[in-house]
């Protein structure tokens, strides 16, 4: 794994966090956020959506944010698509790793992107046909994301055979890496050790998988940890604990990228994120929010006397 590190954290809140919250931040703003946690360590950061700006204004720069993150030396640069038109204009921007998503739930699928599953599907291979027609595009990574599967506001329950229909399907259409997403925070440990223990007996041990989990509950750190132990070592997260699924009534955003990595850290397990450098970071996304509630543990209490970080050690 990438700069000697055990587990990688993928920062989402330019993306996930941003498009949940009122405040609209500025070009310049977002990247000072940007090249702040790219200088505490964090080695890759979904930095926008390609989706109408009509509908989500917070992203209506992404183009710019990929062209100006993709010049920050060692930060892998993704963005979000959910559809064909999207994913040219998020290849076309230089995007390293373009997120196709799409939701398990039939029902979700539709009220988000007025797609069937299958659909969506057929969709994903067009947009890795698309990008294989192109040999400028070659080294951009697709990625498979599947969101709902554990569970839907609309449909509840989601059974773990549908997300691995989802996986198995999303593979056979030339997905790279796959990312699984408790998008409206229904998880529970037991759940997420389940089902990632099944998603690796039916797609392997070597394809790419990363988690996305939301705190909805106060369960996010808990499933993140059952999580490591089925073997996932990708994990999203927001600074701050930023926005959250606008869906989710009393969710309280994404897991803190700064006491997720303070978990691993305490650990023994390497991220190569420097937690002075994130709090400083996270004063810089601070300052730009106009009332917007942000969360998180390490920020008030600091670290425990003698600790010292696993990426320190080594």
């Amino acid at each position: 794994m990438k700069r000697d590190i055990d587990v990688l954290v993928s920062e989402v809140g330019p993306r996930d966090g941003l498009q949940s919250i009122q405040t609209v931040f500025t070009t310049d703003g977002k990247m000072e956020w940007i090249r702040s946690e790219a200088a505490a360590g964090v080695p890759q950061m979904q930095v926008g959506s390609f989706v109408n700006p009509k509908l989500l204004p917070q992203m209506a720069d992404s183009a710019e944010i990929v062209a100006q993150s993709i010049l920050i030396d060692g930060l892998t640069v993704s963005a979000l698509v959910p559809n064909m038109k999207g994913a040219v204009n998020g290849l076309a921007a230089g995007a390293h790793q373009i997120g196709v998503v799409m939701s398990v739930s039939e029902e979700h699928n539709q009220a988000n992107i007025r797609r069937s599953v299958q659909e969506s599907l057929d969709g994903f291979a067009e947009i890795v046909a698309y990008r294989n027609e192109h040999p400028e595009y070659k080294d951009q990574i697709i990625s498979g994301g599947m969101a709902t599967c554990f569970g839907c506001t609309i449909s509840g329950p989601v059974p773990v055979k549908d997300v691995m229909k989802v996986a198995e399907g999303l593979m056979e259409r030339g997905a790279q890496r796959l990312n699984v997403a408790d998008t409206v925070g229904y998880a529970n440990p037991k759940q997420v050790r389940d089902l990632f223990t099944e998603l690796y007996r039916t797609v392997g041990k070597d394809v790419p998988v990363g988690a996305h989990f939301h705190d909805t509950r106060g369960l996010g750190l808990a499933n993140v940890f059952a999580a490591l132990d089925a073997g996932v070592r990708e994990f999203d997260s927001c600074l701050g604990g930023l926005g959250g699924c606008p869906y989710a009534p009393g969710a309280s955003g994404n897991i803190v990228t700064e006491d997720l990595v303070f978990m691993l850290e305490a650990q023994g397990m390497k991220t190569g994120v420097d937690l002075d450098g994130l709090l400083q970071a996270r004063e810089i996304m601070e300052r730009q929010l106009k009332g917007e509630p942000v969360h998180g543990t390490y920020i008030n209490a600091g670290p425990p006397k003698g600790f010292t970080p696993a990426t320190h050690a080594a």
